[in-house]
């Protein structure tokens, strides 16, 4: 005998029409995958990366404010009240402490990301603007921060 067949609106399975073969919609990948992080956020996540490396050499810099900013501030007015001309646009920037407030080391997304073409550039570049700037903050050479500073 021929099995009947259930009618379409007992159907346990829900059906969707795809009517421009676009597949399903929604996000592309759940948000605990990279594809999902922003630009700021990967590069927020190589500076603490490269300021976890340093702190294992110094540890004072568990002191320091690292900040990530998108860009300079266009009236020249930084933080260490260094202007800068239009031929040199700063990756980073340094402010000593003042009462309350840490020392701040602030990087500079933008100008970083310009300079370079592959995520393993970037993350060098990251390093050396961030060894470059403790460097300049705590009076001490580049070098004695990273030994491997220069070094491609």
């Amino acid at each position: 005998m021929d099995k009947p067949v259930p009618p379409r609106d007992t159907d346990p399975r829900p059906r969707r029409r795809d009517r421009h073969g676009r597949g399903m919609r929604g996000p592309v990948a759940p948000p605990q995958v990279p594809l999902s992080a922003s630009r700021g956020e990967v590069f927020a996540d190589l500076v603490r990366d490269s300021v976890e490396r340093l702190e294992r050499r110094l540890p004072q810099l568990t002191e320091i404010d690292f900040l990530v900013l998108d860009v300079p501030r266009l009236d020249g007015k930084q933080d260490d009240a260094e202007g800068w001309s239009d031929e040199s646009v700063p990756l980073g920037g340094t402010s000593a402490a003042q009462g309350e407030r840490a020392a701040r080391v602030v990087i500079y997304r933008r100008p970083v990301e310009i300079r370079t073409k592959s995520r393993d550039e970037r993350a060098a570049l990251v390093h050396e603007v961030v060894v470059e700037q403790v460097a300049e903050l705590l009076g001490l050479s580049p070098e004695s921060v990273d030994p491997r500073y220069g070094e491609d």
